[in-house]
């Protein structure tokens, strides 16, 4: 971003910066670019050049300066920044800087950090040691206290068009063309999914289990989809990545059946035979119901709603296979 690039030109870099957007969409990606810019080794107008040890050192999460944290998972699966990791941080950040110009702390999803961690933190906020930067990440600005919010720059992060993740893959990750392709495609505007989706197969064989059971529902019985919906509903915490899968694959089908053949258009560019075919198969009435009742199921989840019922109403809409 041209905000950042100005700061470390020209040596006007801020004590504490928020990015803001969706999961996965690249707030860690860029935080720990603008890290390495603040402490790479090359030039001012190259920088991050991405070879020297230092940028090598904070790609890896290993720079003796850059000190990441992250929140801590309850036996429940809830995320959680806590006091503790803010006390040891507090005390990190206040020793000299290492072999970098900065110290700097990464905080992930800082909307998850409890009172106490936000309140503790705060203090730092408000009393920056010198050469210490902080790089705070979160869901929106609104999601952490107003106390922090205003006392860091925020920068908003959007979903990027398909192409320029899929150019930014190929010159800055080394990713094949073909991988590129398919990844940019995919990854619905997230920089950081595609990323991730590169290094990890999670991503890929997650995608590929949440279709497989969008399958097995689209061709079982009414029994059998209440079944389905029964034994999904009992891990709740998985169903929002599942019905984004979903709701990618809808709105590819809805684009084939409303419109003309694009298929650079659509997401699952990788089963563009099977989406054509269905496409052609099931009314397109039929087609628009089932996206935006998924759309309405993941507002409902976002909103506590009950987790069975939403699923039953979901599986209930979608044509059968």
């Amino acid at each position: 971003m041209r905000l950042l690039s100005n700061a470390v030109a020209h040596g006007r870099v801020g004590h504490a910066y928020l990015f803001t957007g969706p999961d996965h969409i690249g707030k860690m990606t860029l935080a720990r670019t603008f890290a390495a810019a603040l402490n790479c080794e090359a030039a001012p107008a190259e920088r991050p050049c991405g070879h020297c040890r230092a940028c090598q050192l904070i790609a890896a999460d290993k720079h003796p300066d850059v000190r990441v944290v992250v929140p801590e998972v309850s036996e429940r699966g809830t995320p959680s920044i806590k006091i503790d990791a803010v006390r040891q941080l507090q005390q990190d950040l206040s020793l000299s800087a290492y072999e970098g110009r900065y110290k700097i702390a990464l905080l992930r999803r800082f909307d998850t950090a409890n009172l106490n961690a936000a309140n503790a933190f705060l203090k730092t906020l408000e009393e920056p040691p010198a050469h210490v930067i902080l790089l705070l990440t979160a869901a929106d600005s609104d999601s952490v206290l107003p106390t922090i919010n205003s006392r860091c720059r925020t920068l908003g992060l959007r979903p990027l068009a398909t192409p320029l993740i899929e150019e930014a893959l190929m010159t800055r990750f080394g990713v094949a063309p073909n991988e590129a392709n398919l990844l940019a495609h995919l990854a619905d505007g997230r920089l950081g999914w595609a990323v991730d989706a590169h290094r990890h197969e999670a991503p890929l064989q997650q995608r590929e289990a949440h279709l497989t059971t969008l399958q097995q529902a689209l061709g079982g019985t009414l029994v059998a989809r209440f079944a389905l919906a029964e034994t999904l509903a009992r891990k709740a915490d998985t169903l929002p990545p599942l019905l984004r899968t979903w709701l990618s694959w809808w709105r590819d089908l809805a684009l084939l059946a409303y419109g003309p053949r694009r298929d650079d258009a659509i997401s699952n560019i990788d089963r563009v035979e099977q989406l054509h075919q269905l496409a052609g198969q099931w009314p397109r009435p039929k087609v628009l119901a089932s996206l935006q009742q998924t759309e309405a199921a993941l507002r409902q989840l976002a909103q506590n709603g009950n987790a069975r019922l939403v699923l039953e109403n979901v599986l209930l809409t979608y044509p059968q296979a």
